[in-house]
C-alpha cells in the first residue's frame, strides 16, 4: 500500500477504509511514515474532515498501537476516572482536580501532554517540580495510583505511541484544530488508559482550538459518541477560553497557583468554577454521588479540609519530587531573573488569550519546534481578569522574563493582546453547558 494514495483519497474527500487506517496508524507507531506525510494527512483531514465512523475507527487504532492498561489485578475499591482539557492558556485545574477526586473516593490515572500549539501542557508544568518524574515505568504509576488515589505523568512511549507522535507533528504544523484529530488523540489515551469513565473541559474562545460555541459543541459531541463506541462514559463540560484562566500563565507560575489554591489561600473564582464543577461531574459520571450540588459540596470539602494538599504532596513525593515540597515549594521552584509589571488604563474589556498563550513561547515558555527544551520559570502573573480597572497601581499582568530585551517584548504582545474601554463590561459565565453521555 502506497501512503501517497491515502494522502489522495483524503485530499479529494474520500472516506479511508479500515485498511488504510490500520497502514497510517502502524506507520506512526513505527515512525515507516516520514514526518512530512503525516503532516500531509493530518492536512488533509484538517481542510476535508472525517466521518464519525472513520473517527472511532482512527481512534480504536491508536489506542491499540500500544500498551492498554489493565487494572483488575490491582483490586481497586474505588471507580477509575480522569478528566481531559482540550487546551487552554492558564490551564492548571489538573493539579487540583487529580488530588480533589481523590480524596472524594476515586482512582484518577492521569496521562497528560505537553504544550501543543499556544496551549501549555500539564506534563511540562509539573515538570517544575524537580525531580518529579513524568515517565516512570507503569508497575510504578499504577502503584501510585492505587496507593495515593491519583498520579499525573507524561504520555509514555508505550501507551498510544501512534497518538505520541502524531501529537507532536500536529503540534508544529498547524493541524491541531481538526475535530475528528482532537476526538481521536484524547480518546486514544484515554482508552488505552483503562478508565471506567471520562470528563472534558471543552475551551471556546479566543484562546481555545474551538473559537465558536458552534465549534465547540461539534467537538463535544464528536467525543462523546466516539467514546459509547467505546464503552467509555464521558460527560463533557463547555467553559469559557477567552481570558486567561486564573491569574498566572506559565509551567512554574501555574504549580504556584494551584498550590494555593490547595492550601485554600487564593482560589480565583474562575478556576474554581471550573475545577469545582470538573471535580463534580467525575463523581457523578461514576456515580460515586447522584445530585450534583452534593457533589460540589463534597469536592470543596476535600480543598477545606485540607485533603486535597495532602494526596498532593504524597503523589509528588511518590513520582520522585521533594518530599517536603508542600510546605517548602517556593525553594524549589525555578525564578526568571526579569520580573517587571505592565501596565495600561482602563477597564479590561477583551483579550485575545491565543496572543497571550503565543507571547509564553516567545518568553521560551512553549514551543517553536518538536522537543524544544522550554524554560520553566518564564510567563505572567498577576493576570488581571476581564472586567478589572487597569491603573498606575493595578497591572494587566506581570512578565517574568529570562532578558530584559524578552520581558519588553513580552510586555508589547501583551498590550497587543488586550483591549480597555472606559466603561466595564458585563461577567461572562465560565461554564456554559453540561453535556452527558451513556457508555
Amino acid at each position: 500500500m502506497l501512503f501517497t494514495d491515502i494522502i489522495r483519497a483524503k485530499r479529494d474527500g474520500l472516506e479511508l477504509s479500515d485498511d488504510q487506517i490500520s497502514f497510517f496508524v502502524d506507520g506512526l507507531a513505527d515512525s515507516s511514515i516520514p514526518a512530512e506525510q503525516v503532516s500531509a494527512l493530518a492536512m488533509a483531514v484538517c481542510l476535508n474532515s472525517m466521518s464519525a465512523d472513520e473517527t472511532a475507527k482512527l481512534t480504536m487504532a491508536m489506542a491499540s498501537s500500544g500498551t492498554v492498561l489493565e487494572w483488575q489485578d490491582m483490586h481497586l475499591d474505588r471507580p477509575i476516572v480522569d478528566k481531559h482539557s482540550t487546551g487552554g492558556v492558564g490551564d492548571k485545574v489538573s493539579f487540583m482536580l487529580a488530588p480533589i477526586v481523590a480524596a472524594c473516593g476515586c482512582h484518577v490515572p492521569m496521562i497528560s501532554g505537553r504544550g501543543l500549539g499556544h496551549t501549555g501542557g500539564t506534563t511540562d508544568k509539573i515538570e517544575s517540580i524537580p525531580g518529579y518524574n513524568t515517565a516512570p515505568d507503569f508497575a510504578t504509576f499504577r502503584k501510585v495510583v492505587k496507593e495515593v488515589g491519583c498520579a499525573i505523568i507524561g504520555q509514555t512511549a508505550d501507551l498510544a505511541p501512534a497518538d505520541r507522535r502524531f501529537y507532536a507533528i500536529r503540534d508544529v504544523t498547524g493541524t491541531v484544530e481538526s475535530v475528528p484529530l482532537i476526538t481521536a488523540s484524547i480518546l486514544s489515551k484515554k482508552i488505552a488508559a483503562g478508565l471506567d469513565a471520562l470528563v472534558m473541559d471543552v475551551k471556546v474562545g479566543t484562546g481555545a482550538f474551538m473559537p465558536t460555541p458552534e465549534r465547540a459543541r461539534k467537538l463535544s459531541e464528536s467525543i462523546i459518541s466516539t467514546a459509547a463506541m467505546a464503552g467509555l462514559k464521558t460527560h463533557v463540560l463547555i467553559t469559557d477560553m477567552n481570558e486567561v484562566l486564573g491569574r498566572t500563565a506559565g509551567n512554574a507560575l501555574e504549580i504556584d497557583e494551584a498550590l494555593r489554591f490547595l492550601r485554600d489561600e487564593n482560589r480565583e473564582r474562575r478556576v474554581n468554577a471550573v475545577t469545582l464543577g470538573l471535580c463534580a461531574e467525575m463523581l457523578l459520571a461514576t456515580n460515586v454521588e447522584s445530585d450534583r450540588d452534593v457533589a460540589l459540596r463534597r469536592c470543596d470539602d476535600a480543598v477545606t479540609s485540607g485533603r486535597a494538599l495532602e494526596i498532593f504532596g504524597k503523589m509528588v513525593a511518590a513520582l520522585g519530587g521533594p518530599p517536603d515540597f508542600i510546605e517548602n515549594s517556593s525553594k524549589y521552584f525555578a525564578e526568571a531573573p526579569v520580573v517587571r509589571s505592565v501596565h495600561t488604563t482602563g477597564y479590561l474589556t477583551t483579550i485575545d488569550t491565543r496572543g497571550v498563550g503565543n507571547a509564553i513561547i516567545e518568553l521560551g515558555g512553549g514551543r517553536h519546534t518538536v522537543g524544544e527544551a522550554l524554560d520553566l520559570s518564564v510567563g505572567f502573573s498577576d493576570i488581571a481578569s476581564i472586567g478589572t480597572l487597569l491603573d498606575e497601581h493595578t497591572p494587566l499582568a506581570v512578565v517574568h522574563a529570562a532578558s530584559d530585551d524578552d520581558a519588553e517584548l513580552a510586555a508589547q504582545l501583551l498590550l497587543e493582546a488586550c483591549k480597555t474601554s472606559n466603561e466595564a463590561p458585563a461577567e461572562a459565565p465560565v461554564i456554559s453547558d453540561i453535556l452527558t453521555g451513556k457508555s
